[in-house]
């Protein structure tokens, strides 16, 4: 075992870590009289309790698209694409699903060893319905994802890397739950920032109490909220108010508000980025994952406020453009041409 205060001392050999759910993304396109037949809330996630509701949803989609997805693992795949270098921790089952996960995280050059679990239930999968304005209304089954234990965290991975990313959508299933508590202490004991994304409303709306106890702990050191979450936090319905009354709580937040662009507050400074210019929305899958991974990957270089929100706001907007939520341009290339630096 890692010792956390030798780790301390140690500079970090990754640049993020990220704890998440292990998903396989089945897109498909569905117009909007689809998703009211369906009962489904157009542009947000829902859970699938149960293998026969995802098969017979699964059922009824039109021709799909397979990618491995998950919000954090996306994140990390965008910060690779990026030149970072990251870790992932996920579970997924003993099957074929989990296999094409594992191939497609580590073909991103994103570390993953986190043992495939035997028996039931199977890998996550979330069931994407694309409608013409290129909105995304998401059915997940968790899956094998819900039970990522504490004993599979990777202590020396976690320790490695200078900062611990975690999504909201794994705080709703009790064993990650526990296992995300158990690695934000090593992250912390070990010096390293932890980050956290509310990822929906929904995840609020059930674990809010718990979110905003980590911020007044003070275990959350940077934080990404998209407007409706963040009133969401706070209990505000004004956005100015709940942005001053969460900022006081974490270091770092940050906040993005789609075609209104994004903002970031902390260390005594704020900052504010219009959105990226695109010819036509394709589909919203993933906006907020390559955002963080393009912030994140900002600051790993040394960045100000400004050029982390762009190359976030850059990286949102490639994704927006196609299905899918994994780039299909070199994401590197992009960034270096429009921000005229040169990434690592």
């Amino acid at each position: 075992m890692t010792d956390p205060v030798a780790a301390a001392t140690l500079p970090p050999t990754l640049d993020v870590v990220a704890i998440g759910n292990a998903i396989v993304d089945v897109l498909a396109h569905a117009d909007d009289d689809f998703i009211t037949e369906q009962g489904m809330a157009k542009g947000s996630m829902q859970l699938v309790f149960s293998p026969a509701e995802a098969d017979a949803l699964y059922a009824k989609m039109g021709p799909g698209t397979e990618a491995s997805g998950g919000s954090a693992a996306n994140t990390v795949a965008g910060i690779a694409a990026l030149g970072g270098k990251t870790g992932f921790i996920g579970q997924v089952a003993k099957d074929q699903l989990g296999e094409v996960f594992a191939h497609d995280i580590r073909a991103a050059g994103v570390a993953f060893d986190t043992a495939a679990r035997d028996g039931e239930p199977s890998t996550a999968r979330c069931l994407i319905f694309v409608t013409p304005d290129g909105q995304r209304t998401m059915n997940t089954f968790l899956g094998a994802s819900q039970f990522l234990p504490a004993a599979a965290l990777d202590r020396a991975l976690i320790e490695s890397a200078a900062i611990l990313y975690l999504e909201g959508y794994l705080w709703d299933p009790e064993e990650p739950r526990a296992a995300m508590r158990a690695a934000i202490d090593m992250a912390r004991g070990a010096g390293r920032k932890v980050a956290f994304t509310l990822s929906d409303v929904f995840c609020i709306s059930r674990h809010g109490d718990d979110f905003r106890q980590l911020l007044s702990d003070g275990l959350i050191d940077i934080l990404f909220a998209n407007e409706n979450e963040l009133l969401a936090l706070a209990n505000e319905e004004v956005f100015e108010d709940a942005l001053r009354r969460v900022a006081e709580q974490v270091p770092l937040l940050v906040v993005t508000r789609s075609e209104k662009g994004a903002l970031a507050i902390g260390r005594g400074q704020s900052a504010t980025v219009a959105a990226e210019p695109i010819e036509r929305v394709v589909d919203t899958t993933g906006a907020g994952d390559l955002f963080a991974a393009g912030f994140l990957h900002g600051q790993a270089q040394g960045m100000n406020l400004v050029e982390s929100l762009r190359l976030g706001a850059i990286c949102a907007a490639e994704i927006i453009s196609h299905v899918g939520a994994r780039s299909m341009v070199d994401l590197k290339a992009l960034a270096a041409e429009k921000l005229g630096l040169t990434l690592a």
